[in-house]
């Protein structure tokens, strides 16, 4: 079996930006209330964190800011992911050079590629570096699918361990727990699916949802682990309503949005995301006030 990087809720994190830069005293302020509420391990520069708007010396000092803040307490996992392959190299061994546990790598967007160029580019990362990597999977948002084959043959490359999958198909998840076993840990990509993919073998979830809900985002997962199922479910489920309000528009949008109301010093988003539209406020501050984060 490979390495299990983490087991259980990972904060797909914020950034929290200035008007020029990023907010680091605040991001650590935010690494720390994680990790006091449960946190198993820290996602930084993923998608929630807005990495596709970060300059490249940005991207770096946010990873290498993450892992000393961390201090070994939990993992902390670097997106590091990109469209060109000598990029994500150059970022993926830059991560590990300042500490960085493991690499979450996205499938390419835009240009995208076959699943030949699929397995040709993660595997050229790969053997770039030493660290467990989680490929991520997330088609509605870069175009391109991993299929079922394509898991199979990444699988035996020795240093990619796991996915993020967040294709919303619980029934080629099934397939892809069948086909690759332990061969490849999955993690939920989604908030609201979390239960299910525990169900099927998951190890746990990369969530958006921690970055407001924190420990009950770990709760979710802790409860299932220790057997009471009907409980776990039963927290996600009255999670439901807010996890629909952070993603009534495209992520990050709501989700720096309800970190602003809880008194967080998110900042702004990065053009071309803009601020939240005011019906979809109302539905996010009526979710946050039914569970007590207003």
């Amino acid at each position: 079996m490979k390495k299990v990087i983490f087991r259980g809720s990972a904060v797909a994190i914020i950034t929290p930006f200035t008007e020029d830069g990023i907010n680091f005293p605040e991001l650590g302020r935010i690494i720390e209330d994680q990790l006091a509420h449960g946190t198993d391990a820290v996602v930084i520069t993923g998608t929630t964190g807005e990495s596709s708007t970060m300059t490249d010396e940005e991207h770096k000092i946010a990873i290498k800011f993450a892992v000393e803040q961390v201090k070994g307490r939990v993992p902390v996992i670097a997106g590091t992911g990109s469209n060109e392959t000598a990029y994500a190299i150059q970022l993926s061994q830059y991560a590990e050079q300042v500490g960085a546990d493991g690499l979450l790598l996205v499938t390419p967007y835009y240009n995208k590629c076959t699943q030949r160029g699929l397995v040709q580019h993660f595997t050229a990362i790969a053997d770039s570096v030493q660290l467990p990597i989680v490929l991520y999977d997330v088609p509605s948002r870069t175009g391109v699918s991993i299929k079922l084959e394509t898991y199979m043959e990444l699988a035996k490359h020795p240093q990619i361990v796991a996915v993020k999958e967040a294709n919303g198909d619980l029934s080629a998840i099934a397939r892809l727990r069948h086909a690759c076993g332990d061969s490849l840990t999955v993690y939920s990509g989604n908030d609201d699916q979390i239960v299910p993919i525990l169900s099927l073998g998951g190890q746990g979830v990369i969530s958006v949802l921690s970055n407001v809900a924190p420990q009950e985002t770990h709760d979710i997962c802790q409860l299932y682990f220790d057997g009471k199922v009907k409980e776990s479910a039963e927290l996600q489920l009255q999670y439901m309503d807010l996890i629909d309000a952070l993603f009534a528009e495209v992520n990050p949008i709501p989700v720096k949005t309800a970190m602003r109301l809880m008194g967080y010093a998110a900042g702004p988003l990065r053009l071309p995301l803009c601020d939240m539209e005011p019906a979809h406020v109302e539905q996010l501050k009526t979710a946050m006030q039914r569970h007590g984060l207003l």
